[in-house]
């Protein structure tokens, strides 16, 4: 299955530290996600890693260990922005989750189109991402698969649609009062494993969080964001044999 900074994206499609310096990258041609690892050495793991992500999600094996994540998400006003691989939506601080007695604070979330998270080969229409960042700088990702439906969209996505910025590099503020909790599902189980940024610089490291339950999204959204991005998600990378575990 996108901080400064479960996950997954951070840099350039996250805006967290993606210095202007760096080349240009993006999803086709020769800049596309085939070449990242070749654009520049600060993206070598993007070809070289071992924990890259997106993968697909099988053979999960259950953990009771695995504690529920404790959300603490307020509400407040937003700014979306068009940084051309994606709109990330900047939120005020505030809001953050407690993953094993660590909070990790939640700096903004962003949209891929498909989803990037397969789940026995399985795309969703489309994903958000939410990235966390802790005290310590570790990263964790909450990726929520969005499908689409026919009936009642989501509330929260259909508040943040009237403001999509239509140009790369342009932003929209959004008065309504926006809580990142909307777009969470109901039930609340998830897969975890560790990978990486899904964007260039493919930083690893990273502690991924899928939900297995989807979210709805209208096919008038899909088409909205599809008109912006056609696509903006990064293929399956190789799982190398990474521990996929689910709790209950």
């Amino acid at each position: 299955m996108r901080l400064p900074a479960l996950v997954f994206v951070l840099i350039a499609t996250t805006g967290l530290g993606c210095a202007q310096s760096h080349p240009h990258w993006d999803y086709y041609g020769r800049t596309g996600p085939l070449g990242w690892g070749n654009l520049d050495p600060a993206y070598k793991v993007c070809a070289d890693g071992k924990e890259q992500s997106p993968i697909d999600i099988r053979g999960a094996k259950l953990n009771k260990a695995l504690k529920p994540i404790e959300f603490h998400y307020m509400a407040a006003s937003a700014e979306l922005e068009n940084n051309g691989h994606t709109v990330e939506v900047k939120v005020k601080p505030g809001s953050y989750i407690v993953l094993d007695g660590v909070r990790y604070d939640l700096q903004q979330f962003h949209f891929h189109h498909p989803g990037e998270e397969a789940v026995n080969g399985k795309l969703t229409d489309m994903d958000v991402h939410l990235v966390h960042k802790s005290a310590e700088g570790k990263l964790a990702v909450l990726a929520v698969r969005l499908s689409e439906i026919q009936g009642d969209p989501n509330a929260t996505l259909a508040a943040l649609w009237q403001h999509l910025p239509m140009e790369a590099g342009k932003t929209e503020k959004d008065p309504d009062m926006i809580n990142a909790g909307g777009l969470l599902p109901g039930d609340r189980g998830y897969w975890t494993f560790m990978g990486s940024l899904t964007t260039p610089p493919c930083t690893e490291g990273v502690r991924w969080f899928v939900f297995e339950q989807t979210v709805s999204i209208s096919r008038a959204q899909l088409r909205a964001f599809g008109a912006l991005y056609k696509i903006n998600s990064r293929p399956l990378q190789d799982r190398n044999g990474r521990k996929i575990e689910a709790n209950e």
